[in-house]
């Protein structure tokens, strides 16, 4: 495991139960710019690292999708970002148990 991603391990593990492992779990990937993708692939490596955060947690490969539908897309309105819309319905409909990703606060 990364050192970036070492901090999660405390906290998120002790609140993971078998009913989320029983769901899929999404690593959700962006950047908000073209230019972003070219210049910040430590970003974007760290991002498609969080599969492996996954199995660390319990969940096993084939478990796992990568939602990455919205690389180079503004985060300017949800309607223009496909990802996050798929993101929102499958959470909305219970299929997730556990959504990862890197500064995603906006």
């Amino acid at each position: 495991m990364s050192p970036e991603l070492d901090i999660l391990a405390p906290t998120l593990s002790d609140k993971i139960r078998a009913r989320h492992c029983d769901r899929q779990a999404v690593v959700y990937v962006r950047q908000s710019t073209l230019r972003q993708i070219e210049h910040n692939r430590e970003s974007t490596r760290l991002q498609y690292a969080l599969t492996d955060r996954a199995c660390q947690l319990g969940w096993r490969p084939e478990q796992i999708v990568v939602i990455d539908d919205d690389l180079g897309r503004s985060a300017a309105s949800a309607l223009d970002r496909p990802g996050f819309q798929r993101l929102v319905a499958e959470v909305g409909f219970g299929h997730i148990g556990l959504v990862l990703g890197i500064e995603v606060s906006r």
